[in-house]
């Protein structure tokens, strides 16, 4: 399927001529978004921040089958902003753009905190009963706070097939293609790693795996990532930590280098598209996720007093992916295979093969080892926090039950599929709804800017009240939260 020219012709075509577009567009509001809900807001994603412990050490009246604490949705959230992408994409962006892009990186983390804010928390304000749980998201406060049904509709059908499909099937190749190192290593036939059967065995295992997962009750993806997130997060960035302290000498010139490259405004706008500062932009919106509209459907399920709380934790996850994100520059940057140029003055290795052999360099054959389990991990927490958004949505379109497990079980395919094939024109569109899916989110943030502040300065006046602020949303005149009533 791969070799037709049919194939190669559409994708291409999606991927040069209609992605740069949606993409310009959607980066443009996503920076619009950030900007206005931080000063709407006051900084909230900083002046508020201090209580995130707080916060997440909340003792609610949980009914633990039933419900996701505050925690497990914060583990929900950062498992699916904590992926290859956090590794491989990072360091594709530093390759290609230059080590600028990580100051750009750190800026959108700036502004994007707030969007964070005030999607979880609309989210929070206009979830619905799940059971004797919660579900919620986009799809759920366009419906409700602005009564546009169909357009609800639609953002739920985009993230199920960007998230379900798209990225779930990209995360479940890229770890699959981790492996090749190993098969380099230890093959002794004439077969490369995708002639053999080993991506098939790797497939299979996954999709029994995910087949697990997503026929489970949906605290057990809140408890699974809640175990493993934090762990995994922590041993990736002492290692990174590490690795910069034994070239702590590198240290003023790594850093000179990340703000020169940053703003080097003669090569920015000599090809401003490719650029450091467009690449790190779009490489941070996509890495942290804020305001595209995934993270609230996670944000909404946890059982919370105030909906401004869930809205700060969410806040608090745009930090820890920025953690990760750093720690992967300062593993590439760090490294002498970053100083390994080729002709065009571009280190010749890029992405995932750089990473690895960053790893090795630091750490030799363990640092290859970690590596790969780190990337196993990072996509097994991202298959199922992917999945977790799209089943918030399949839930918003039918409440049949054979409808829902025929997503489940396709969802399972997905997983197998992109093992086995490189979906290039899959992954396009994924590319592509997504544009649709922020954009569509955005707008619906900007159009609800009251709300959040409403429910912000509920949340402060009772925090200045001496009081653990409890919601009531006819008090606040807010309509159709009927879960807060």
């Amino acid at each position: 399927m791969q070799d037709n020219a049919f194939y190669i012709f559409l994708s291409n075509f999606i991927s040069n001529n209609i992605v740069p577009y949606t993409d310009a567009i959607m980066v443009v509001l996503l920076i619009i978004c950030g900007f206005y809900y931080t000063f709407l807001t006051r900084f909230v994603q900083f002046r508020l921040l201090g209580s995130v412990f707080s916060i997440l050490k909340e003792k609610n009246e949980i009914d633990k089958k039933e419900h996701i604490s505050p925690f497990q949705a914060l583990m929900i959230s950062t498992a699916s902003r904590v992926g290859i992408g956090n590794i491989a994409g990072i360091s594709f962006a530093l390759a290609s753009g230059g080590a600028g892009a990580l100051f750009w990186m750190w800026l959108m983390a700036f502004f994007g905190g707030a969007s964070a804010f005030a999607e979880s928390t609309l989210a929070q304000v206009y979830k619905s009963k799940d059971g004797k749980g919660f579900r919620g998201g986009p799809a759920y406060y366009i419906k409700k706070a602005l009564g546009l049904e169909w357009l609800g509709a639609f953002f739920a059908f985009i993230l199920i097939i960007t998230y379900a499909y798209g990225f779930n099937g990209l995360q479940s190749y890229t770890m699959t293609s981790a492996f090749n190192v190993y098969y380099d290593m230890y093959n002794t036939s004439e077969l490369s790693f995708s002639q053999s059967n080993y991506p098939l065995y790797i497939g299979l295992i996954l999709a029994i795996f995910s087949l697990y997962m997503f026929f489970s009750h949906h605290t057990k993806i809140g408890k699974f990532s809640s175990l493993i997130v934090p762990y995994m997060a922590l041993a990736y960035v002492i290692l990174a930590v590490y690795a910069v302290l034994i070239n702590y000498e590198k240290i003023p010139s790594v850093l000179k280098m990340v703000f020169e490259s940053a703003f080097d405004f003669k090569a920015i706008f000599s090809g401003f598209a490719g650029s450091v500062l467009v690449i790190g932009i779009k490489r941070g919106l996509f890495s942290n996720e804020a305001g595209m509209g995934s993270a609230p459907n996670a944000a909404a399920s946890a059982i919370t007093s105030h909906p401004a709380k869930q809205g700060i934790i969410q806040s608090f996850a745009i930090l820890l992916d920025l953690i990760i994100c750093t720690s992967s520059a300062f593993l590439v940057l760090f490294s002498m295979a970053y100083l390994d140029l080729g002709s065009d003055g571009k280190p010749l290795l890029t992405a995932m093969p750089l990473v690895q052999e960053a790893m090795r360099e630091y750490y030799g054959e363990f640092g290859i080892h970690f590596i790969s389990i780190a990337i196993v991990l990072f996509a097994i927490t991202s298959l199922i926090g992917n999945y977790y958004y799209a089943q918030a949505n399949v839930k918003y379109l039918t409440n049949s039950k054979l409808a829902f497990n025929l997503f489940r079980i396709s969802a399972v395919l997905a997983v197998l599929i992109g093992s086995l094939i490189d979906l290039k024109l899959a992954w396009n569109l994924a590319d592509l709804t997504m544009a649709f899916m922020a954009t569509t989110n955005i707008i619906s943030l900007l159009l609800l800017g009251k709300i959040v502040s409403k429910v912000l300065e509920d949340f402060e006046k009772q925090r200045k009240d001496g009081l653990d602020p409890k919601f009531c949303a006819k008090k606040l005149g807010i309509k159709n939260a009927e879960c807060w009533d």
